[in-house]
């Protein structure tokens, strides 16, 4: 194996390093296109924290987080705030507990504003969405509001001042009719399938004698009839997919739950989910709503930012759970993110909450790709650069490249290719093998769009009620960032938001491998044309710049 030293990684220095607004001068970057392949799938235990592992050492894509620990990390750093901007977290789980935000000017469940920051007892955050848990997507309320206005109409009808508008909402309608019709379609198929899967698992749980059974005693099984050969082959099948055929049921039916949930709610063009909040979504200024219950009124609906505050900042070496990336880290939980598509209004207002309460990072894992007011969020999104924040967004899962002009929001670019503010990373996420399917294959790219890639399949974090969970998603890719980032801005606070972003993109490993995009096998790109900076996040080379950088 080549080993490749630091010095020749991408390492730049800070012309001073008391001028946060100094330019970057970087020295080019070798690759890691002579590692050997990963062939062989990682164990449990090694999935667990494949994140931290060194892609030298290891040739797994980590980010080098155990290296950055055992060799560069000393003393203790500044606590820094990061917010995480989600469905809500669970501050009791054992291992988030002890770093949870604590807003030390308030006096808890006295009923006063006593920062007078206008959120009554938000002592550990702010839920700007009560007790709703479910929501429309934003192209249904688009449709839903509409409608009566437009429906049967043409362009040419349409006043010049509305084309806009009656392009979107025409846009949203073809989109919401086509995916219902195909959920629809894919529920039957789904009922079709647990109704064959059941009848045959009772049929040969009865020939068996026992519930739980191996692929092997079915292929054992002898099988004299068409019915039983018909069994026979449908379990089968069905084993390659779970261990058991209990857990083929039980994962076919939560399916279909999620199923039912979306077409009778984030695709409802009738619903007012809304009304509970009794604010007026469409007005910015009206914020007196919501409240300090940062969970939310189901545990379950927190899995999401609960999970997403783990991979930051689960305590480490608790001998609990897992290490999150950061230590020295106060997470502040911001509900903002529904089971649906988020409000401009939340977002906006989330984000300047967070700024306004001493977050220097901040984690946003969601997105949608209609937007009713996005002006409302770029101008919080300008707001957090102008307060010196960094905003670590996730690119989307739709495995797209993002720059053929499909908008996702939030995000920091107005036509796509121009940034307006420079305090924003996007992050797409890497599979946990090194070789042709590092990319994963849901993650959205784009050599304009998406600055980096880090973690984001299989990857352990927290889940409420004290548990541990595997879940993937560029959801879960930022994180990993926003925790290299807390780090960075705790050791290093002389460096300002742009410049920690610069450090992390110029600081990553390279490589020119060629990868399927979209997991498309047809569509195979070199690695380093599918983001702005073209590497993957180490935070090991990050620290050694940022260290450098610090004494020039």
């Amino acid at each position: 194996m080549k080993r490749i030293f630091l010095a020749a990684f991408s390492v730049a220095v800070l012309m001073s390093s008391c001028d946060t607004t100094a330019p970057l001068i970087s020295i080019p970057a070798e690759n890691v296109d002579q590692l050997p392949l990963k062939v062989s799938d990682l164990s449990e235990d090694q999935l667990k924290d494949w994140p931290a592992k060194d892609i030298q050492k290891d040739t797994i894509p980590g980010m080098s987080v155990e290296k950055t620990y055992d060799e560069l990390i000393k003393g203790k750093g500044a606590s820094v705030i990061v917010a995480v901007v989600d469905s809500g977290v669970d501050i009791e789980h054992e291992d988030l507990k002890a770093v949870i935000w604590t807003n030390t000017d308030e006096i808890p469940g006295n009923g006063i504003d006593d920062d007078k920051n206008g959120y009554i007892d938000d002592v550990h955050g702010w839920n700007f969405l009560g007790d709703i848990v479910q929501e429309q997507l934003e192209k249904s309320r688009i449709v839903q509001k509409y409608d009566a206005q437009f429906k049967g109409k043409t362009l040419e009808q349409i006043p010049s001042a509305q084309k806009e508008l009656f392009k979107t909402y025409t846009k949203a309608k073809k989109e919401v009719e086509t995916e219902k019709e195909e959920l629809i379609q894919q529920k039957t198929q789904y009922e079709q399938i647990l109704a064959a899967v059941k009848s045959a698992h009772t049929a040969v749980s009865q020939k068996l004698g026992k519930e739980d059974y191996t692929a092997e005693e079915v292929e054992a099984l002898e099988a004299a009839t068409d019915m039983e050969q018909r069994n026979k082959a449908i379990l089968t099948q069905m084993l390659n997919y779970e261990d058991t055929i209990p857990e083929f049921i039980t994962m076919i039916g939560e399916q279909l739950e999620s199923m039912t949930d979306r077409l009778n709610n984030n695709y409802n063009l009738n619903g007012n989910y809304r009304a509970a909040l009794g604010d007026n979504p469409d007005d910015i200024k009206d914020t007196n709503y919501g409240n300090n219950n940062v969970i939310g009124p189901d545990p379950e609906s927190a899995m999401h930012g609960t999970h997403v505050a783990g991979i930051i900042a689960a305590e480490r070496n608790n001998g609990i759970g897992m290490n999150g990336v950061a230590n020295n880290v106060q997470i502040m939980s911001v509900r903002a993110v529904p089971d649906g598509d988020e409000r401009d209004k939340d977002i906006a207002l989330a984000i300047r909450y967070a700024v306004d309460n001493g977050a220097k990072v901040i984690n946003t894992s969601f997105g949608k790709y209609f937007a009713t007011n996005p002006e409302w969020v770029y101008d919080a999104i300008k707001y957090a650069a102008k307060k010196d924040v960094l905003i670590v967004n996730a690119a989307g899962n739709e495995g797209i490249d993002l720059d053929n002009g499909d908008t996702v929001y939030p995000n920091d670019q107005l036509d796509n290719v121009t940034e307006f503010a420079d305090n924003v990373i996007s992050v797409g996420a890497l599979n946990d093998i090194y070789g042709g399917k590092l990319v994963a294959s849901f993650s959205n790219y784009g050599k304009s769009n998406v600055d980096v890639f880090a973690p984001g399949v299989q990857i352990w974090s927290t889940v409420p009620g004290n548990g541990y969970r595997f879940l993937q998603g560029t959801s879960m890719a930022s994180p990993e960032v926003a925790g290299v980032a807390a780090m960075l801005r705790s050791y290093y606070p002389q460096f300002s938001a742009a410049q920690i972003k610069q450090i992390i993109m110029q600081t990553g490993v390279s490589t020119n491998i060629q990868v399927a995009a979209g997991g498309d096998a047809e569509n195979v790109k070199s690695f380093s044309s599918l983001s702005k900076s073209g590497k993957m996040v180490n935070m090991y080379n990050a620290f050694k710049m940022a260290e450098l950088s610090s004494k020039n």
